[in-house]
């Protein structure tokens, strides 16, 4: 490749038109095309798709998902040169990855990027590109203008490595939102607390994303939006067939798909109406006062578990039975805690744990919101001896 080679740019939204920007600036001939039609500054843009590529040494790809760079290329590759080059940016699934990588054969570069719009226009991305050698080679020039590049194994294992990259940005945000949410608690002012997490392990994330943390509404664009990095968990949850908090964690609560990743951390913790029932609960336990388990559960709740080796369920009021009207002996040193809770709509979930002597047990909980407000609807336990 050389500068007189064109690049095609299709999509050109936050990262592709930084990209076609970046490019442009960096002298090589680009034309662009989006269907918005929106044009970055200094990049020719195109009607049609087909007119982009046909004069393109290389198309690079930036969409938002899979289907998407699937549509794209079968509307244009008939109109794509012999010895095009197709270098997808876009993340997307391992098995999207790899049957792109099968159509296309070694024409296909599988390249998604590690960085923001900031690092594109520094060209300080770092990329993930895995391909035919030689036609790594041809297009390697094109790629160093962005950044660095790192060779990757297939297709499909680079698209992997790429959405568990992104888990562990997923899992910073998870984490700055219940710091937030414990310094919120502990009435500390939020300034304070961001110049003391800027010195931690979350320092970077912090650092960067502070004008969207320190409340009211940043003038500052989204680079990542929260539904892209909700989109990228998905696909990863389904491509490992594993459970991931992270797929529905940060787009957990009132929040604005497209709006910067920052701003799931700020997402305020749950209110007290859905801790109603789990703080009675907890008083029940304390004062062994069974009245306080009646206003916590719907009169239909069971308690279920293993007790002795055998398992029990127990309607309400054989569970408030089981308790005399009195704190225990021993309760100035027994322990209990809300660990999690998770709202969807009209139910939730909640996983507690209580330190009663030698035992310590997991309850968890199912909640619903009627028209009496939340109540639990279940529980179930694990006794830890």
């Amino acid at each position: 490749m050389t500068t007189r080679d064109a690049i095609a740019v299709l999509g050109l939204g936050r990262m592709g038109g930084a990209l076609a920007r970046r490019l442009a600036a960096q002298g090589w001939d680009v034309v662009g095309w989006t269907r918005s039609g929106r044009a970055p500054g200094a990049v020719t843009v195109t009607g049609k798709a087909q007119d982009a590529v046909a004069r393109a040494g290389v198309v690079l790809l930036a969409l938002f998902d899979g289907p998407a760079c699937r549509e794209v290329l079968d509307d244009t590759r008939d109109s794509l040169r012999p010895d095009t080059i197709v270098v997808n940016t876009s993340t997307i699934g391992p098995a999207e990855a790899a049957g792109l990588a099968g159509q296309f054969g070694p024409s296909y570069v599988h390249a998604p990027v590690l960085g923001s719009v900031s690092a594109v226009a520094a060209g300080t991305l770092r990329i993930l590109a895995a391909g035919d050698q030689d036609v790594l080679a041809r297009v390697r020039p094109v790629l160093e203008a962005l950044g660095t590049v790192r060779d990757a194994e297939d297709a499909a294992t680079t698209a992997a490595l790429k959405l568990i990259a992104n888990n562990g940005l997923a899992g910073a945000v998870l984490a700055l939102r219940d710091a937030l949410r414990q310094a919120d608690a502990l009435g500390l002012p939020r300034d304070r607390t961001l110049d003391v997490l800027e010195l931690g392990g979350l320092g970077g994330l912090v650092a960067r994303k502070r004008p969207f943390l320190v409340g009211g509404t940043s003038a500052a664009p989204a680079e990542f939006t929260i539904g892209a990095l909700a989109k990228d968990m998905a696909l990863l949850a389904a491509a490992s067939d594993s459970p991931l908090r992270s797929a529905t964690g940060v787009l957990d609560g009132p929040v604005d798909p497209q709006a910067d990743i920052a701003a799931a951390a700020t997402v305020p913790a749950v209110g007290d109406a859905v801790l109603a029932p789990l703080r009675a609960y907890l008083r029940g336990h304390a004062t062994g006062d069974p009245a306080h388990f009646r206003a916590a559960f719907l009169p239909s709740a069971h308690v279920e578990g293993v007790r002795d080796g055998e398992f029990v369920s127990w309607s309400l009021d054989e569970y408030c039975a089981r308790f005399p009207g009195r704190p225990a002996p021993d309760e100035p040193y027994r322990s209990r805690r809300i660990d999690a809770i998770d709202i969807h709509g009209t139910v939730a979930t909640a996983t507690m744990t209580l330190a009663h002597g030698a035992d310590t047990f997991t309850d968890v909980f199912l909640l619903v919101h009627g028209e009496d407000g939340w109540r639990i609807a279940n529980k179930a336990y694990h006794r830890h001896a």
